[in-house]
């Protein structure tokens, strides 16, 4: 019998609960926590699914992952994608979908990469720093342009505290983003590529309190908000091909604005995310591991490619920003604390 496991970390709630939730909704799959004993190349694993929650930062994980898929493992997310896939691509890629994003520039390191020298910036010229401020604006923010968890994360008000972040961020390369002012603000988790869970969100709360929020936009206007968002979410994460990603929203002037979406091991722990959004991200990863257990083919490539990247192989380009992914026939509601609700399934993608 194949199996559905989870690879994981330092988190402790959502892995166990996942387990557990699988195993009492099907007898065909045993789920369980993924053991590794010998990596040998070129041989299938017992898992037809394997939910990737650490490989960002175990390197022998990704490639323990890459192995997996090659021989017919369904891994979530694709680890080929999620190992090639950085911020300002994210980014990139959401202007070309029509979705708002943040003005961004990249900055290369502030100090030069191992191994390498002048002779090796031949191309690089000096930044134009003024009409990079006069595009961007202050204040703003400056963030890796890979990596998460509000690592190297600076705000700056001035040019003057611009430079002296810089100074601080060494070989990192760095994305220098508008600051938005927002209105509201929420992340959404979308599972499957077609559940979305939208949930308001306080990102200037201490950690643990940063889902106790309410949306603010009511009525008809609250309405075409969450309309709006779930549509954005889907085509980010059609276009990404992620299975398993949340999506963070400012919103200015009625207007969401995607921040990050480049987060594919979310944050689900239960004394953060809460009770009612836990349940619902349980049993939203579960019934989607299941199903996708029950879709593999073995030895083939059971993984999940963006539009992007089909869109590429296929030679028809990227998906035209007017084209719209599958999304629920309904929006959902903002979540608070109470019972979660299960979205409508969407209408099958165009390629």
């Amino acid at each position: 019998m194949k199996k559905i496991g989870i690879l994981f970390g330092q988190e402790n709630t959502f892995p166990q609960a996942f387990v557990d939730r699988v195993n009492e909704k099907q007898n065909e799959f045993t789920a369980e926590f993924v053991s590794i004993d010998r990596v040998e190349q070129s041989v299938a694993t017992d898992y037809a699914v394997i939910i990737d929650r650490i490989s960002q930062d175990v390197p022998f994980y990704k490639a323990f992952l890459k192995n997996a898929a090659l021989t017919g493992t369904a891994v979530i997310n694709n680890p080929f994608w999620w190992a090639a896939d950085e911020k300002f691509f994210n980014n990139a890629l959401a202007i070309q979908l029509g979705v708002p994003v943040p003005k961004t520039i990249l900055l290369p390191s502030k100090e030069r990469p191992d191994d390498t020298n002048h002779n090796s910036f031949r191309n690089l010229q000096h930044m134009n720093w003024d009409a990079i401020f006069d595009h961007i604006g202050f204040p703003a923010f400056m963030k890796p342009h890979a990596g998460g968890g509000w690592k190297s994360v600076y705000k700056v008000d001035n040019a003057e505290q611009m430079f002296r972040a810089y100074d601080e961020t060494g070989q990192l390369v760095m994305l220098y983003q508008e600051a938005i002012e927002f209105d509201d603000y929420f992340r959404c988790y979308c599972i499957g590529g077609k559940d979305v869970r939208i949930m308001p969100y306080e990102p200037r709360n201490p950690h643990h309190l940063r889902y106790a929020a309410e949306m603010k936009t009511t009525g008809d206007a609250g309405k075409k908000l969450l309309a709006t968002m779930t549509d954005y979410v889907l085509k980010l994460n059609h276009g990404l091909g992620y299975d398993f990603n949340t999506v963070e929203f400012a919103v200015r002037d009625g207007i969401p604005i995607a921040i990050d979406f480049c987060n594919p091991a979310p944050d689900a722990d239960i004394h953060s995310v809460g009770q009612a959004n836990f349940e619902w991200v349980v049993e939203a990863a579960a019934n989607m591991a299941i199903e996708r257990a029950r879709r593999v083919q073995t030895g083939k490539d059971n993984l999940t490619w963006g539009t992007f990247v089909r869109g590429s192989v296929a030679g028809t380009g990227l998906t035209a920003p007017d084209s719209k992914p599958p999304k629920a026939e309904k929006a959902p509601k903002a979540e608070k604390a109470d019972k979660p609700k299960k979205e409508d399934k969407p209408k099958k993608a165009k390629k």
